[in-house]
């Protein structure tokens, strides 16, 4: 086994703790919110890694801590799926109250014609009573059409 001085191994650790600084600030970056978006769409380990500057290997091997902070960040997020049925959800809330509000509006515009229906079957009943009291009073008798 080949022995390694002391200067070598505080190098290494030296090298350890700017990555651990690094990857902490990464991972703070990833997940904290953007603008009007909840959580950034990126929080991977190959975009921690990229933004610390740190290989995938040097992760998992030496700080699994940064790891595990980085998988529960993951598990706490909602998957694409889950936000893809959260706005189709939200969607088809939109297009209910939508749909409502038109039920409603032929439901008041059957009112209309119904009620208009109904005005014009009693005007039509009321002149059929008075023009068959006046073929009464006249007691007409129809025409014989010669031929």
């Amino acid at each position: 086994m080949v022995e390694r001085s002391s200067t070598e191994r505080t190098i290494r650790t030296s090298h350890r703790r700017t990555a651990q600084v690094r990857l902490t600030k990464a991972l703070a970056t990833l997940t904290q919110p953007v603008g009007d978006r909840r959580a950034p769409p990126n929080a991977t380990v190959t975009e921690l890694c990229r933004l610390a500057e740190v290989s995938r290997n040097s992760l998992y091997r030496y700080h699994p801590d940064i790891l595990k902070a980085l998988r529960r960040y993951q598990c706490r997020r909602p998957s694409a799926a889950d936000s893809k049925a959260r706005r189709s959800d939200e969607q088809r809330r939109i297009e209910n109250v939508s749909l409502r509000k038109r039920i409603e509006q032929l439901a008041a515009l059957i009112d209309h014609y119904y009620a208009a229906y109904r005005e014009a079957a009693t005007l039509i009943e009321r002149r059929d009573r008075e023009l068959s009291e006046l073929r009464r009073r006249l007691k007409l008798t129809p025409l014989l059409l010669k031929s």
